[in-house]
């Protein structure tokens, strides 16, 4: 008896970065990102410069990747870790300035509320510079349990977003 193929996903990430020098950063975490065993396919959006949401610091450029793969999303998460940890990430305060942020945004349809990981990202829909990437990958993305995703734009309006493209 032979194992079933583990199922293609497709996950979405944000990325995030504002110390150092944050494009030559999220250039290295895409590539790191194509290369993680079990991943097949990656797409990116253009990059956005923001301003920090609840915190100081330098402005963030912030990006979001698609990918395929048959990591399950726990392991998907540690992957996603080891590579901040590779970019010098730490974790001195909620919302400090860092020189990578990646966050697992979703999991294909998956619905998971943990202490480790909450999918879909509990802030999805609250910040413009989630919202805005993802849907210039996909206009007419749809979240489990929060619906088509364009509908949140007018709430995230009046947050500051430049395209970089």
């Amino acid at each position: 008896m032979t194992a079933a193929a583990p199922e293609v996903q497709p996950a979405w990430i944000g990325l995030g970065a504002n110390l150092g020098d944050a494009r030559a950063t999220l250039e290295a975490a895409l590539q790191a990102l194509r290369r993680l065993p079990g991943v097949d396919q990656l797409q990116a959006s253009a990059f956005y410069r923001t301003a920090p949401v609840g915190a100081g610091g330098p402005d963030y450029l912030n990006a979001v990747a698609r990918i395929r793969t048959t990591l399950p999303s726990l392991a998907l998460l540690h992957a996603l870790q080891r590579i901040e940890l590779d970019h010098g990430r730490e974790r001195p305060y909620p919302n400090a300035p860092r020189t990578l942020d990646l966050d697992l945004l979703m999991h294909g349809q998956q619905v998971l509320n943990t202490v480790e990981l909450t999918l879909p990202h509990p802030r999805l829909a609250e910040r413009a510079f989630v919202l805005v990437p993802l849907l210039s990958l996909d206009p007419t993305l749809q979240a489990p349990g929060l619906g088509r995703l364009d509908a949140y734009l007018p709430a995230v309006a009046d947050q500051n977003i430049l395209c970089l493209a």
